[in-house]
């Protein structure tokens, strides 16, 4: 599949911008939000601006952005319609919750505002997950996986810019590294998982059965179906080579994954004065680790329709 650009900016800037809000509501009902008032406003702000700034992107990927309200009628059919219908309800505990918190407006029900933003920001971005999950004709999404690895990415860099946020303004906590720590672990098996998943997988539909002839055994067209490229070869067609790959899938570990953690590991041995300085470089490569993994998520992803334009298997 070709890689948007608008949608990986969504998946990845919405990922941690949910993921953070999870980070805010589980630090207020563990007693381990940080006093400081700008990190608070600050912390919200941006999780607020990337959840904003990921969902307005998606649209530009529509045709037809202008009927992009359209969407939230599919409810009960769509993963996509879903995913818009919780996004924007998840608005109303996260405003809530911020009020409270940086505010301190309604903090009798701030543990209770905090809850609900926890679940909401984490069934948004299930719901994300679900859309390409759903899509049988893609094998590479269609695996149970596929859900656990973008919740795990979503704690992980929510987890790595709550850190990273309270170095510059607070002091962090040992508790909330290791959690950390925890989560980039968690995000590194899963992701690995993932891919060892894909590789192993089998390629069994041929072009005999696109065509609907899978007595006859191996069918080589005679002629291609377009003299030139089209929208469906430039977009399900797109491959990227096994080498290309493996470097990129090696550039998401070290830069995702393992800067961060050793990062945290920095954080938990060296006085606090180095904090601010390990918690930025954790925070820009996790940026660039996260953005090569989706783009690798899409790019490694093969359409069945491939299959009418010379792809041997699928």
């Amino acid at each position: 599949m070709h890689p948007a650009y608008s949608v990986i900016f969504f998946t990845t800037a919405s990922g941690a911008g949910y993921g953070l809000l999870v980070w805010l509501g589980l630090a207020e009902l563990l007693g381990e939000m940080p006093s400081n008032w700008w990190f608070r406003f600050m912390a919200f702000g941006l999780a607020t601006g990337l959840v904003v700034a990921g969902l307005l992107s998606s649209t530009f990927h529509l045709g037809r952005p202008e009927r992009a309200l359209n969407a939230f009628s599919q409810w009960r059919s769509s993963w996509l319609s879903r995913e818009g219908v919780l996004a924007v309800a998840t608005f109303i505990p996260v405003a809530l919750f911020g009020l409270a918190s940086v505010f301190g407006l309604f903090v009798d029900a701030a543990d209770l505002w905090a809850v609900l933003t926890i679940i909401f920001a984490l069934l948004t971005v299930w719901c994300t997950s679900m859309i390409y999950n759903s899509l049988t004709t893609i094998r590479a999404w269609n695996d149970q996986i596929v859900p656990p690895v973008y919740i795990a990415l979503a704690l992980a860099t929510g987890g790595i810019l709550f850190c990273g946020l309270t170095t510059l303004m607070d002091n962090l906590g040992a508790g909330a590294i290791w959690a950390a720590l925890v989560a980039i672990i968690a995000g590194w098996i899963l992701k690995v998982l993932y891919w060892s998943r894909l590789d192993g997988r089998k390629l069994t539909l041929t072009t005999a059965d696109a065509i609907g002839l899978p007595k006859l055994g191996r069918v080589r067209p005679i002629e291609s179906p377009h003299s030139q490229a089209n929208f469906v070869m430039r977009e399900m067609g797109y491959t990227v080579g096994r080498r290309h790959a493996d470097r990129l899938r090696t550039y998401t570990v070290i830069g995702l994954f393992v800067i961060p953690a050793l990062c945290c590991l920095a954080l938990l041995a060296l006085p606090t004065g180095f904090a601010p300085l390990f918690g930025l470089i954790a925070i820009l490569s996790a940026a660039a680790g996260v953005l090569t993994e989706r783009w690798l998520f899409f790019a490694e992803a093969q359409h069945v329709v491939s299959l009418y334009y010379g792809a041997e298997a699928a």
